[in-house]
């Protein structure tokens, strides 16, 4: 990952990762055993320009306020591919995705997806675009510019979050936890209250998180000598 160059549109992005993801499948390939995989879901952010948000996996990036916070990611889990055929609505997804957590996926960086067959791992990745999405999900594509909102948090977040009985309680603390708070001080909080005052049924998973807050344009108020 290290080694992508900086990139300025979405296209130019997914072609350097749709390579990686090839390139790392044959390094792999020697391997006994079944293939690794990752979730991958990634901000680049280039200079004076919206954010390129590339996701692949059931990690999520969630965008967050004193008031609210709305998921930006749809999650690569078997729920989604029934909403693809059009074997569930809007309510049984949520429920499914949200409202439960289940170890299931559906697609993940280096192994492949089952989007474009349920029965079989296929190499490819496969892009949730607006096309295929379901009414209620096609404002969230994987690959798209994402506005940064001034003042709000972005967080990026592993699955181990909501790996228990009840996500959505735990995730509706957040809002309280992050208001008015840092980036370092937000990871700090949300990390806190897992350990001090962790969900019910939480299960032992991978918990990475970063945090990142804009302040909006830098303003200069440097002042000419009145002479």
């Amino acid at each position: 990952m290290l080694g992508l160059p900086a990139c300025s549109d979405i296209p130019t992005l997914s072609a350097h990762l749709d390579a990686l993801h090839g390139q790392l499948q044959r390094q792999f390939a020697p391997l006994a055993g079944p293939r690794p995989g990752t979730t991958l879901t990634l901000l680049e952010l280039p200079p004076g320009a919206d954010a390129l948000l590339w996701h692949a996996g059931d990690s999520r990036l969630y965008e967050i306020d004193a008031d609210d916070l709305r998921t930006l990611t749809i999650d690569h889990v078997p729920a989604t591919v029934l909403a693809l055929a059009g074997l569930v609505d809007e309510d049984e997804w949520r429920r499914a995705v949200h409202g439960a957590h289940a170890p299931q996926i559906a697609q993940a960086f280096i192994l492949g997806n089952t989007f474009v067959d349920p029965t079989r791992l296929d190499d490819a990745l496969f892009a949730l675009t607006p096309d295929i999405l379901p009414p209620w999900l096609r404002a969230l594509p994987d690959r798209r510019a994402v506005t940064l909102r001034p003042h709000a948090c972005y967080l990026l977040a592993s699955d181990g979050f909501w790996s228990c009985l009840d996500p959505a309680e735990f995730v509706a603390r957040w809002p309280r936890l992050f208001a008015g708070a840092g980036a370092a001080a937000c990871v700090e909080a949300l990390f806190a209250e897992i350990a001090l005052r962790p969900p019910v049924g939480l299960q032992p998973d991978n918990l990475t998180a970063i945090v990142l807050r804009t302040r909006g344009p830098h303003r200069d108020e440097t002042a000419l000598p009145s002479a």
